[in-house]
C-alpha cells in the first residue's frame, strides 16, 4: 500500500461558524461498521481559529511540519516541528496527529498508533484525525477498526471533504479484494461532491473495480467521463484499452493504444501493451 493514496486535508483556517451538533442520522451503514464516535461533533480543528497565543504558535510549527512531511518528505525536520509545537502547547492534538503521520511514514507502528490515539483523545470526532487513523489501521490489516474510523469521519456534519473517507475506505477494501464493498465506497465518494483530485481518484478507482468485476461496459463509460474531465494517465489509458478490447471496441482500443505509444512511451503500461500482456 503506498503513501499517495492517503487523502488528508491541510487547509487554511477559517472562522468558526457554529458550535457543535449531535447527530445520529449522519451515520452511513455502507461502511459495514458503526462510527467509533457518535457526537457531539464540531468543525475540524484545522478550521478553528487558535484559542490562545500559544496555540497560534503551535499551529505555525505544526503546519510547517506538514509542509516538510508532504512537500519534501523530510520526516526528521517534520518531527522536530511537531515536538516544538507540543513544547509550546502541551497536548496540542494537531501536533500528535502530525506525529502519527510521520511515524506511519517511518513504519514505526507502535509510535504511530499511540500518537493518533493521543490526538483523538482530545478530539474524538475530528474527521481528519479519524480519516488518518483509519488509513493507518488499514495498513495494519485492522480493516473493521479502520471502517469504524472512516464512518466517524464521514458522519461529521461539518466536514467539507466528505469524499475522502469514502475513497480511503474503498482503497482499504480494494487491498483486501473486497470488490463489491469497495465499489460502494467509490460510488459514495462520487455522490459526495468531491473536489478535483478526489473526483479523479474516485472515478478511476470505480472504473478499475468495474473491470476487475467483469463490468467492462461500466469501466468503458466511466473512463469516457474521466477523460472528459481529466488528462489521461498511463494507467487510465491502459485500463481503457483493456476494457475496449474486452468489448470489441476496435476504434477505442486503437485510440488508447496510440495514447500509450505517443504520450506514455516509457511507461510500464506501454511496455505491457507492446508485449501483449493485457491481463
Amino acid at each position: 500500500m503506498t503513501r499517495p493514496t492517503l487523502f488528508l486535508c491541510w487547509i487554511a483556517p477559517v472562522f468558526f461558524l457554529g458550535a457543535c451538533a449531535t447527530t445520529t442520522d449522519q451515520a452511513d451503514s455502507s461502511f459495514g461498521a458503526a462510527p467509533g464516535y457518535s457526537g457531539p461533533y464540531s468543525r475540524p480543528l484545522s478550521d478553528l481559529p487558535p484559542a490562545s497565543e500559544e496555540e497560534a504558535k503551535a499551529r505555525v510549527h505544526t503546519e510547517l511540519g506538514q509542509q516538510y512531511l508532504f512537500g519534501r518528505g523530510q520526516t526528521d525536520i517534520a518531527l522536530d516541528a511537531a515536538r516544538t509545537a507540543l513544547k509550546i502547547k502541551p497536548g496540542y492534538p494537531p501536533a500528535y496527529h502530525l506525529m502519527g503521520l510521520i511515524y506511519m511514514e517511518l513504519k514505526q507502528n507502535n509510535e504511530a498508533d499511540n500518537a493518533f490515539r493521543r490526538a483523538l483523545g482530545s478530539a474524538p470526532g475530528d474527521p481528519d484525525f479519524n480519516n488518518s487513523y483509519g488509513w493507518f489501521l488499514c495498513t495494519q490489516k485492522r480493516t473493521a477498526e479502520a471502517m469504524s474510523r472512516f464512518a466517524t469521519s464521514a458522519a461529521n456534519p461539518y466536514y467539507p471533504h466528505k469524499a475522502r473517507p469514502y475513497i480511503n475506505a474503498g482503497l482499504c477494501l480494494l487491498e483486501n479484494n473486497e470488490l463489491e464493498r469497495a465499489e460502494v465506497q467509490f460510488s459514495r465518494a462520487l455522490e459526495a461532491n468531491p473536489s478535483g483530485s478526489e473526483e479523479e481518484q474516485a472515478l478511476y478507482r470505480l472504473a478499475e473495480v468495474g473491470y476487475r468485476r467483469g463490468n467492462y461496459r461500466s469501466t468503458h463509460d466511466l473512463l469516457i467521463r474521466y477523460h472528459q474531465r481529466f488528462d489521461p494517465s498511463a494507467p487510465s489509458a491502459w485500463l481503457g484499452l483493456r476494457a475496449a478490447r474486452r468489448l470489441g471496441e476496435a476504434r477505442s482500443q486503437a485510440s488508447y493504444a496510440e495514447q500509450l505509444r505517443s504520450r506514455f512511451a516509457d511507461s510500464r503500461e506501454n511496455a505491457l501493451m507492446m508485449q501483449g500482456r493485457y491481463e
